[in-house]
């Protein structure tokens, strides 16, 4: 019987707070509902590799604070492996902020992250993953930490998610270490210094930059994969959302555990904007 993927994700455990304003408002004392959950694109990429029956290993750093131990009580209750932890003495959990629309679109979004800016490649435990089928890495890491799971000899293979428009460029030294990238055709803009019309353009530019494999998403239009398969686009389907935070991590680790166990392109690319359809039209 084939063992489940193993998956070590390295990046960000934080908070959660969401803001959702009801109807059209927006100003001073605007009402709506605040929900407080986990958080951070490494800890709900493990959290949904856990979920699909991966063994996920969350490697970040946390403060020695209650919030932190109650961030850790709450990656063992979803079977996630926390044995990578890393505690900082004198600071705090991190907290990520956001405003949404009543139609689940981001507003604005505020992120406290001390304890991941200050992490150095002299504090990550690498030599306990090596057995992991993967590692996932994610661009809220300092450059000097990207860099050394990038280089790091005799390493699993090596997935990455851009993050942001801002963040995405710290992957433009790496692509050619990239077993798989996963951006938006935006980040894909910003790595790649030019545009693209359509996500398959843009995946099939990063892969001739270097990287073996690039899936592309683009909002409601056509998403992408390519590789060595050639190119693969699907449509995700329409429906309303709730919420996008969170849905691109959960197309992520939808997409690597169908490809971690053997399917191919489209099988895994329509497994992922399924995972982050159900994730965005989730109600609170």
């Amino acid at each position: 019987m084939q063992e489940e993927p193993d998956i070590v994700c390295f990046g960000a455990a934080h908070w959660d707070v969401i803001a959702r304003i009801e109807g059209a408002a927006q100003g001073a004392d605007t009402p709506g509902r605040v929900e407080r959950r986990p958080g951070g694109v490494a800890l709900n990429v493990a959290r949904a590799l856990a979920a699909a029956g991966c063994r996920a290993t969350l490697v970040a750093p946390l403060g020695d604070d209650e919030a932190g131990e109650r961030l850790r009580a709450a990656l063992k209750e979803d079977e996630i492996a926390t044995e990578g932890l890393l505690v900082r003495n004198g600071a705090p959990t991190g907290c990520y902020v956001a405003i949404e629309r009543a139609d689940g679109e981001l507003l604005a979004a505020v992120a406290d992250a001390a304890a991941l800016d200050a992490l150095t490649p002299a504090a990550l435990p690498l030599d306990r993953h090596l057995a992991a089928q993967a590692w996932f890495l994610e661009t809220n890491l300092p450059v000097p930490v990207i860099k050394a799971l990038a280089e790091r000899p005799e390493r699993p293979a090596l997935v990455a998610d851009a993050v942001s428009q801002a963040k995405a460029p710290k992957l433009r030294p790496i692509l050619d270490r990239l077993a798989t990238l996963y951006c938006n055709r935006a980040e894909a803009e910003a790595i790649c210094t030019t545009g693209f019309e359509a996500a398959a353009a843009a995946a099939g530019a990063l892969v001739e930059l270097g990287a073996a494999r690039a899936v592309v998403t683009d909002g409601p239009h056509a998403a992408a994969d390519a590789g060595r398969h050639g190119v693969t686009a699907l449509r995700p389907a329409d429906g309303g959302l709730r919420s996008v935070t969170g849905a691109g991590d959960a197309l992520l680790a939808a997409h690597l555990t169908a490809t971690l166990r053997g399917g191919d392109a489209e099988t895994a690319l329509a497994a992922g904007l399924a995972a982050a359809r159900r994730h965005a039209a989730c109600p609170w």
